[in-house]
């Protein structure tokens, strides 16, 4: 029996539909409606005149939202993974020693850019859930002298818990070293101050508080971080990933071919970067604050316990303990497919312990909070564990007018 020819059918579907969720997860958040208009514009090519006009605007626009002056400040095309290894692969040099810090997933991640550039990771642990400790930070410092960098989580996604980034980065400079920053769920969402901070190199992602499309990987780096880049003693091991190659496109003096950049997605990071500008960076920061209490308290009505002590939680991303005897995974689909509510499930040693409601960008919304409150208070007691919908509302309100 001869083998079909697959060749003969041709394939045949419809155009791909999505249903419309409200997603109150760990990202990807909602669009403005502005920023989805900005993804279907007419593409142009990515050294015509008017894009190149656009880029400039994009790295001052950048520059607000990371609090910088820094000139290296402009958006990576990948998602912030390779954020992250454009941080690691331009800074970290073989035998390179690296004091980083894992409270969570992401500083996980952190180790193993390290361990892959050749450097030497030397691990500052501290409880999932917890903020980084600067004392062990220090100490790690004393024991090891001779550290170039100290890598760390701003915003730990995983948990919803913050570093004192200031006190961290300070730290390093006072050994010499410079710091590599996680602030893919931090930028736009919680204060934020790169350059008051003394931060050198910063990486972050389009997709979280800044509700543009994902795909994009926003990076700033200190003249210290610069002048490490260039006087490096080999090659970036990443072609692609290789900052002085990649300065030659994102020079507004003179632009040179590095690669086809993501045309429609820069629209769409400009136009956020817009909503975030006329909105102010501070008052974006203090609606994720207040939005934030609004949720924890209709959340702590209706019997739900944070994982993060209060001095470090995040507003943007709220992590709570999965109640004794319910179904972590039954709640999430009820929710996605009754509601069409999209929450975070745990990671590592919190799977199927905790939940994770993201309040970020354009999903940092009142309206939202309600619907998460009534859709979870609805689960709960259609699973048989009892809960007061109308008293979570109530605290909710209270909290938002406080």
């Amino acid at each position: 029996m001869s083998a079909p020819d697959i060749h003969s059918a041709r394939p045949s579907f419809a155009s791909f539909a999505p249903p419309q969720r409200t997603l109150m997860g760990p990202g990807p958040s909602d669009l403005h409606p502005r920023t989805l208009a900005a993804l279907s514009r007419p593409t142009v090519g990515h050294l015509d005149p008017s894009f190149v006009g656009m880029m400039d605007e994009l790295k001052v626009l950048l520059r607000y939202a990371f609090q910088t002056e820094n000139a290296l400040t402009f958006p990576v095309s990948g998602p912030g993974s390779v954020g992250m290894e454009t941080c690691f692969d331009n800074l970290v040099e073989p035998g390179d020693t690296v004091i980083v810090c894992r409270n969570g997933v992401f500083g996980g991640r952190m180790i193993e850019n390290v361990e892959r550039a050749g450097g030497i990771a030397v691990i500052v642990d501290d409880v999932w859930g917890e903020t980084v400790d600067p004392q062990k930070v220090e100490d790690a410092f004393k024991t090891h002298p001779e550290a170039k960098l100290l890598a760390f989580v701003h915003a730990e996604t995983s948990t919803g818990a913050r570093a004192d980034a200031q006190a961290l980065a300070e730290i390093a400079r006072r050994h010499g070293a410079l710091s590599i920053v996680d602030a893919v769920t931090s930028l736009a969402g919680c204060e934020l101050r790169v350059d008051a901070w003394g931060l050198d190199a910063v990486y972050s992602g389009s997709q979280k508080c800044l509700s543009s499309a994902p795909g994009l990987s926003p990076v700033t780096f200190s003249e210290a971080a610069l002048a490490r880049i260039k006087g490096r003693s080999r090659k970036v091991q990443s072609w692609f990933m290789d900052l002085n190659l990649v300065l030659d496109y994102w020079n507004s003096a003179k632009r040179t071919y590095h690669h086809t950049a993501p045309i429609n997605n820069l629209y769409a990071l400009h136009e956020s970067l817009l909503l975030l500008a006329e909105e102010g960076i501070e008052n974006a920061w203090s609606r994720h604050a207040r939005l934030h209490r609004m949720l924890r308290a209709g959340l702590e009505a209706l019997g739900l316990r944070f994982v993060v002590a209060e001095a470090w939680r995040l507003p943007q991303l709220n992590t709570v303990y999965v109640p004794e005897g319910v179904s972590d995974p039954e709640v999430r689909h009820r929710l996605l497919n009754n509601f069409n509510l999209e929450i975070g499930a745990g990671l590592g040693p919190l799977a199927g312990k905790v939940w994770r409601f993201g309040l970020m960008g354009q999903s940092c919304r009142e309206e939202n909070i309600i619907l998460c409150l009534q859709a979870l208070a609805e689960t709960l007691n259609a699973l048989g564990l009892p809960t007061d919908g109308d008293a979570a509302f109530a605290s909710a309100r209270a909290a938002n007018t406080a």
